[in-house]
Parts: C-alpha cells; structure tokens; sequence
C-alpha cells in the first residue's frame, strides 16, 4: 500500500484502461460505439475494474472507436512504413555522400559511388535532410555566454522569451533523432559543447530498444548548464504513431491520469504487467518490492483483466531497469553534479520526446527527488502530446510554475501532434504549462491552449488547407526573404506538397519549430 506522502500521493487505487486494437471484432467494436454494450466492450477493453469499463470508458467510447480504427490502421501499414523508411534513408544518404543525382550518376560511371553506412557520423537520418542545419544561431550568445561564467556562478533562471534556450533546445530535439555518432560530432564540433554520453533504451511492451535520449554539458569542467534530449515520433515508426494515437491511461491517486504509451516509452512499466507501474510510480520511501506490489495492484484488478489469474512473483529484472531511460538519465544525472556542484539542467523533445521531457520530471515528483527538481532549470518541449488529465496539469504545474514558470510548450500552428489525444468539455487528456503558439507567420502568443485544440473539425478544414498552401509557397522564397540558411531542400518541399492533403503532418516537421524560434516575433 502507498501511504500518505508530501507530495499528497496515497492510498493503493490505482486505477488503468488499457485498449487493446488487436482483441474482439469489428462487430464488437461497433456494438459498443453505437449501444454501449458493455460485453462486447470488455474484448478489447481492460481495466482496473468494471467501473472504469462502464463509467469514463462508456462515456468516451467514440474517441475509443476512432483511436481503435486509427491504431488498426498504422499496425497494417507498419511493415510498409518500415521498409518505406529504410529506403528512404539510404536514398536519401546515398544523394548526398554523392553530393547530388548527378554526383550519383558521375560517381557510378567511375565506380567510385559512396555506399552509406548506417550508425556512422555521415548518415543522417529523414528528420535531418529535412532540415539540414546543424549550427547553433541564436544559442551561441548563450554557449559564449556560459563558457566565460564564473566557476560556482551558476545561472539564472530560464525567461519566457530566452531565445538562445529556445534555440539551444530545439536545435538539440531534432538533433536527437541521428545516431551517436552524429550527435557526438555535432555536440563536439559544430556546438563546441560536451557530449557526455547517448542511451538507446528499452520499451519493454515493444520489446525492443525504441526511445533514445543524449546528455551534453557546456563544458567539461565546472559545467553551468546540463542539457537532456529525447528523441520523437520517427517519422516511419508504425509503434511511435500508434502511441501518439493510444487512449490507455493509468490513473495515480491524487495525481491524476498519465498516457499508458507513453510511461512505457520511459521506462517506467508495461501493461502486459500491470503492476509494474504500481512498482515504478510509487513515492520512493514507501517502495514495495515488486512482488509486494503486484499483491496491490491484484486487488485491483477486474474479472475481464487478463493479469486476475496470476501476478509475475520474480521481480522486475535487472537488465530492465539498467536500459530504463528514466533510471538511466537519472543516474547519470546524479553522478554529473557530483562533478559539476552548480550545473543545472534543462530537458527537451520535440514530438514524442516532449512527451517524454514533462513525464520525466512527473516521476522525479513522484520518487521525491527533491535534489534533482531543485537543479531543474527549465523544460522546453516543441510539439508535444498530450500526456495526462487536468488533476495532472494541477498537481505539477504547483511544481513547476512557482515561484516562476519552468515549464514551456511550444506549438507551431496546425501542427496535429500537440491536438492528440482527443480533447473536449468532458475527456481526460488536457496539455498544462506555458504555451508558446506560432502562427503561420512567425508571430507568438502566450496562451493556456493552442486554437482549435482537436484539429479535427469541420469549421478549421478550409483555413487549415488555405494555410498549407501559403506554407508550400513561402517555403520556396525563404532562402531570398531571409536568406540561405532557411532555404528548404526538395525533400522538404516535397514534404509540404503530400501534406496539402493533410496538413497538421508537415506543420509537424522539425523545419517549422526552428524558424519559430529564430524568426518569432511577440
């Protein structure tokens, strides 16, 4: 049992909902869309117990339909996406270590052709000829700025309008989806940082090694600042769009609801196993060992829970925890300011990796990790999911945003991402923090939501087109109307053409949240 904390955790109600895409049939899903029938719900349904299968789920079943259709969708098309995506990064890489098509064609005539190699640091991925630039522009006042801070000074805290930050963190969000060993290279040699190392983390509901996150200092010595970068949605990963699109939520008393998919993603449970959330979400003196915890979580559970037979009594192993992203940043936090004593941090993401940078704090709040919250400089995420309910965005909000905000979401117009999961007067998901809103124009507004919060409706489809369009053709004057660095390449402007037909996917890409940052204006 979870007793009464500081935080104002207590009590063992852990409450879940875990839809599952692959159980029951389309008549199954259809009976309970459009009569509620609560059997043939309980399929493709599991939760913690009848109430929640009958009461919140009922309530939101169309949304439940609608992410069961989308999720189905993308499990059929993953292969597809997969083997899409693995030659669109070896063609890609493949033009460019030729220097273009036409290098290509020369270099093959003399059987001199470049063969890319994936993992090294000249294989760039999607995300990165998307956008080529690698340079910091705004960010190196902030770089020159804490390479020449007294050691001990510290440094303040982050401003709403920090533009270096911003900046620096959105550089490093989208450097986030290469290889080590590009963003070694890049961290070392184009931002002049310190790399400090990059972790490849296991998602033990996918059963492979699917969220990726790097740490670098601003210098090797008496660093100021400490910087945490998960990776996002990669843009063929068919389980990556099926988290974006997940309903399954776990419910923390008197904390609120947080995305099953996501907590997965870092680390922190699976909901093959649902006691391992209750083990992992716990206030971190009152910790169970996990057989313990399983016992909780069993008195829990409901008659239609595929877990009520049994409760896995052997722990959680090792391995598991030492490839958790969470434990392992965290760790590796620990040990960085034994070496650096007045370093700060900020964490940062971009897409499912802003998901990411506001759970991880979450946790800290959860485990207590009052040394670590007070080094915590700022997080910057650039469109970001939805990640739990209101109760949620009250509780940590009263962490985050006092005595002054630290917590900034930033959004680029149309972009779908940050309007997922569904929203409304009555559904759970609800985004928290500072919202930093881009139009199609660069012009910021502060704002507690982003406008038209759920994309999908029928009032906002001919402005949304209208704005695809004027995106498509101010990508092809950028490089004369504010010069050769925010030039768009063909692969991009390839990109804004397929997305006329929906726009919110190539408001997404990374190219649109680093112009809003370099070229925003209040």
């Amino acid at each position: 049992m979870v007793m009464a904390s500081s935080t104002g955790i207590q009590g063992d109600d852990f409450r879940y909902l875990i839809v599952r895409p692959d159980k029951g049939g389309i008549w199954d899903v259809l009976k309970y869309s459009l009569q509620g029938d609560i059997e043939c719900g309980s399929k493709f349904l599991e939760s913690s117990d009848w109430g929640v299968l009958g009461g919140e789920a009922a309530d939101h079943r169309w949304i439940i339909l609608v992410s069961i259709v989308a999720r189905r969708i993308i499990h059929f098309l993953g292969k597809p996406m997969e083997l899409t995506g693995y030659g669109v990064d070896f063609f890609l890489n493949l033009l460019s270590q030729n220097g273009s098509l036409f290098g290509l064609f020369y270099n093959l005539l003399r059987g001199d052709i470049v063969i890319p190699k994936r993992g090294a640091e000249t294989f760039i991925s999607t995300i990165g000829h998307l956008d080529e630039r690698m340079d910091l522009y705004q960010a190196k006042y902030l770089v020159g700025d804490l390479h020449n801070s007294t050691p001990g000074e510290g440094i303040k805290n982050v401003e709403l309008d920090d533009r270096p930050t911003m900046d620096l963190c959105m550089m490093a969000s989208k450097l986030a989806y290469e290889n080590a060993e590009v963003v070694r290279n890049v961290v070392v040699h184009h931002w002049k940082m310190h790399f400090v190392d990059f972790y490849d983390c296991w998602d033990d509901y996918q059963k492979k090694k699917s969220t990726q996150v790097f740490l670098l200092c601003d210098k090797p010595k008496d660093a100021t600042l400490i910087l945490i970068s998960f990776r996002g949605t990669e843009p063929f990963d068919a389980d990556d769009w099926s988290t974006d699109f997940d309903y399954s939520w776990y419910e923390i008393p008197n904390l609120g609801k947080l995305h099953m998919g996501f907590l997965e993603a870092l680390g922190v449970g699976n909901r093959e196993d649902t006691a391992s959330f209750h083990y992992h979400l716990q206030k971190r003196s009152t910790k169970h060992s996990y057989p313990e915890a399983a016992e909780v979580e069993s008195s829990n559970e409901g008659p239609h829970s595929e877990r009520s037979a049994g409760i896995d009594k052997k722990g959680i192993p090792p391995e598991m925890v030492e490839m958790s992203a969470y434990y392992m940043v965290r760790e590796k936090l620990k040990t960085l300011f034994e070496e650096h004593k007045n370093a700060k941090y900020i964490v940062t993401g971009h897409s499912l990796g802003g998901a990411l940078a506001i759970l991880f704090p979450i946790v800290l709040v959860l485990h207590e990790e009052t040394n670590l919250l007070q080094k915590l400089l700022g997080i910057y995420t650039f469109g970001q999911p939805r990640v739990g309910n209101k109760q949620l965005g009250r509780f940590m909000e009263a962490h985050l945003n006092h005595p002054v905000p630290r917590y900034f979401r930033v959004v680029y117009c149309n972009d779908l991402v940050p309007r997922l999961p569904y929203d409304d007067k009555t559904f759970l998901y609800k985004h928290f923090g500072v919202c930093l809103y881009y139009n199609s124009c660069y012009i910021e507004q502060k704002m507690d939501e982003e406008p038209n919060k759920n994309y999908f409706g029928i009032t906002h489809m001919i402005p949304e087109h209208l704005i695809a369009i004027w995106e498509l053709i101010r990508s092809l004057t950028m490089g004369y109307t504010h010069g050769p660095e925010y030039k768009e390449g063909w692969f991009s402007i390839f990109l804004r053409v397929l997305g006329l037909s929906m726009p919110g996917i190539a408001a997404h890409c990374s190219v649109n949240y680093v112009n809003s940052v370099r070229l925003g204006k209040s």
